[in-house]
């Protein structure tokens, strides 16, 4: 009996393995090139792989340029945290179901635990860290605090870029907006409430803009 690298492929059982990978044409140049990308040629195409060793990302975060280097699988949550010491959003469930570590990619609200760092760059990239000036708490944050909207306080940081995020695009809300508005946060404590409370506050403290948007 021959062995199992030397048995033919089966008859009449359509593409054999070896035509199969004849077929698909993908030939690899294994050459490194430098910040760990690989060169893969498809079909004669050159094509730029990243990783599996940690590459430069380039992301402009809260107005700035700041850079990292990552492996490819990193996560902006993990890249904020651990890589640029911005710790504002939190990583709770990781799975992109609570909210906790919500900022915002181009004006929207976006989980950071579900986006790869490499994918974030060349987006604005807004994190909770950005919001208050010179010492003066954003409307958002100040409304928090006057409605006690916050207990253990984890999950607050990812409601207020929520919040902010949903103001800018409803800045005349009713409550059954807000509710709506804010249904992919997840609060343990159950602080609902005082969250509602402090979006009403909020809207009625920013400035007027018109007519009332639908978010």
């Amino acid at each position: 009996m021959s062995s199992s690298g030397d048995m033919p492929d089966k008859p009449n059982s359509g593409v054999s393995r070896r035509n199969f990978l004849r077929g698909t044409g993908l030939v690899l140049s294994v050459p490194l090139v430098a910040g760990g990308v690989n060169v893969v040629t498809v079909e004669g195409a050159a094509v730029q792989v990243y990783g599996p060793d940690k590459v430069q990302v380039s992301l402009n975060i809260n107005g700035q340029a700041r850079s990292a280097e990552v492996e490819p699988r990193t996560t902006l949550l993990d890249t904020l945290r651990n890589d640029l010491d911005l710790t504002g959003a939190k990583r709770v469930c990781d799975r992109g179901t609570c909210g906790a570590c919500t900022v915002l990619i181009d004006d929207k609200p976006v989980y950071a635990c579900s986006v790869l760092a490499i994918d974030a760059q060349g987006r604005r990239i807004t994190t909770v860290e950005s919001l208050s000036s010179n010492g003066n708490l954003h409307p958002v944050q100040q409304a928090f605090v006057d409605n006690d909207a916050q207990q253990c306080g984890f999950c607050t940081p990812g409601f207020v870029m929520a919040c902010k995020a949903f103001l800018d695009r409803n800045p005349n809300p009713t409550a059954a907006d807000i509710e709506r508005g804010l249904g992919g946060n997840l609060c343990r404590c159950g602080t609902y409430v005082g969250v509602r409370a402090a979006v009403a506050q909020a809207a009625k403290a920013r400035p007027q803009r018109g007519g009332r948007r639908n978010g």
